[in-house]
């Protein structure tokens, strides 16, 4: 049964509560339900702000949210039409992402890695079934309903799913994240449901080791990989993995659409519908290892993101992260860094990042503790604090570096290939020293400023895992000239940091337009 379009207002019917989450056209809320009490989350869109284009993707998505009612799917429960803003009320899932649950198990087998799939594909059996292609099928996007042991899986996210009729093929447009991309849509080739059956076998194949079966940093090289197929199991981690898992992968992975195997095939399966005598049930650690390390990647990968996202709008200190309790509405923002193309062939694109969808996504979330363990909350809060404030210092660090000419200083914090986005740079990323380099070694600082003295404003510091964190924050730097002036500088910076060795290294900073001084151009 569809959802009904309300005709009355948004607030005769809940009450808004905290943020949770923000884009640049929408910001999501927890509401509570007048009526009921219950909770869900409100998806407030602005409407103003969209371009006709847009404004029919967000129609396409309420349309294809209010037929998709499913136990593994968020579900939409209302969306609400007014003035000036579209309300969408969700499912509010607490659970976070079930990758990032895998890895706090303390047991976790193949069988278990056969139940997460079957939940997965069952949700995308009914998407199916129901004549929609998710076409953005991958971790993000996997929810869990709650804390509890045992919540159910949630397919969330369909900003770039599309209808289709029947078993229709035809080219709906270059879109999905290139990591999860099918031969099919790489090669401009007609497309249709089996999309996202390729990309529930990358999802089982990472399910199974914790690592992909298409890697690599050069895009061009990743999607020659995808297009030809070209995965394999190597030892020893596939060497303890049944074959039946192995043959259901091949199924999923088949190169040619027409013979890849369908969602409700792959639930008849003899390791999905008879797991208990054919999954294996013993404890896979290694797998478990490699997840924590493919997770932290994936957040480091949406930090940069974060930073361009964060940079472009501090001044009006609209900051995108994710906080609260916890709840999660995945949704789509629209970025001038990645997007949904229809036209732009794959080779103009450029070197997009493979965990980021071909539509701007919102960048990943800040988890806080949940407050039923006081004690636990004020340890984990302590830390939290101690870790931005390590953050923090180090930024300073490298600050005061640059302010005193110390190269050397300069390149032990940061990566040796640093990549950065900055007015010197006309609009490019650059990567390496050597760009900063010539700052350093023409003097450019200590030939034109007798003295420097920098304060960083309003910093807002991002833990993303253990190992990565990101910094937003206003630079603002007095000096004085040759002949004694005095100058202010301000700038937008935000700066990507990862541990390494367990040192810190800035390994992306992005730099927006100053105010000031444009003398003082030289702010690394």
């Amino acid at each position: 049964m569809s959802v009904p379009v309300a005709t009355t207002r948004f607030s005769d019917n809940y009450d808004l509560k905290e943020e949770l989450g923000k884009g640049a056209f929408s910001v999501v809320r927890r509401c509570v339900q007048k009526s009921t009490g219950l909770e869900f989350a409100a998806k407030i869109i602005n409407t103003k702000k969209l371009s006709a284009r847009d404004f029919q993707k967000l129609e396409r998505e309420a349309r294809i949210c209010r037929k998709l009612q499913h136990p593994n799917i968020v579900r939409l429960h209302d969306s609400i039409q007014e003035e000036n803003f579209h309300y969408l009320v969700f499912d509010l899932v607490t659970g976070g992402e079930l990758f990032e649950d895998i890895v706090a198990r303390e047991f976790y087998s193949e069988a278990d890695a056969s139940h997460c799939i079957q939940q997965i594909l069952e949700s995308v059996n009914h998407c199916h079934q129901n004549g929609v292609v998710h076409r953005d099928l991958k971790p993000e996007n996997l929810l869990l309903a709650s804390k509890a042991k045992g919540a159910a899986v949630k397919l969330a996210d369909f900003g770039l799913a599309i209808e289709v009729q029947g078993e229709q093929q035809a080219w709906f447009g270059f879109a999905g994240t290139p990591g999860y991309l099918s031969p099919e849509v790489l090669k401009k080739e007609p497309y249709g449901k089996p999309v996202d059956i390729w990309a529930c076998g990358v999802i089982l194949y990472i399910l199974l080791v914790g690592y992909p079966p298409f890697w690599d940093e050069d895009q061009h090289r990743l999607y020659a990989q995808i297009k030809a197929g070209a995965y394999d199991y190597p030892s020893p981690e596939w060497d303890t993995v049944t074959p039946e898992a192995k043959n259901l992968i091949n199924q999923m992975l088949t190169v040619n659409a027409a013979k890849r195997i369908t969602a409700a095939e792959a639930l008849k399966h003899p390791w999905i519908c008879q797991r208990e005598r054919v999954a294996s049930v013993v404890h896979r650690q290694e797998t478990v290892d490699c997840l924590k390390k493919f997770n932290a990647r994936r957040k480091l990968k949406g930090a940069i993101l974060t930073t361009m996202l964060a940079t472009r709008n501090f001044s009006s200190r609209s900051i995108v992260v994710k906080k609260g309790d916890g709840s999660q509405v995945k949704e789509s923002t629209d970025s001038s860094t990645t997007i949904e193309d229809d036209d732009v062939k794959e080779e103009k694109k450029g070197a997009v990042d493979r965990s980021s969808t071909v539509i701007a996504k919102e960048p990943e979330e800040i988890r806080i503790v949940c407050p039923n363990k006081p004690c636990t909350q004020l340890s984990t809060n302590s830390q939290t604090s101690a870790r931005r404030q390590e953050i923090i210092k180090i930024t300073e660090q490298l600050i005061e570096a640059i302010n005193s000419g110390d190269f050397v200083a300069y390149t032990k914090i940061c990566d040796p290939h640093l990549t950065a986005f900055e007015p010197e740079a006309m609009g490019n990323l650059v990567e390496g020293m050597d760009f900063h380099k010539f700052y350093f070694d023409n003097g450019i600082l200590s030939k034109n400023c007798k003295a420097v003295n920098t304060t960083i404003l309003n910093p807002h510091v991002h833990l993303l895992g253990e190992d990565a964190a990101c910094i937003a924050y206003v630079r603002l730097t007095q000096y004085l000239d040759k002949q004694g002036q005095a100058h202010t500088h301000q700038s937008e910076e935000s700066r990507v940091w990862h541990k390494k060795d367990n040192k810190w290294q800035n390994v992306h900073f992005h730099r927006s337009g100053s105010t000031g001084g444009s003398a003082f151009g030289f702010s690394k």
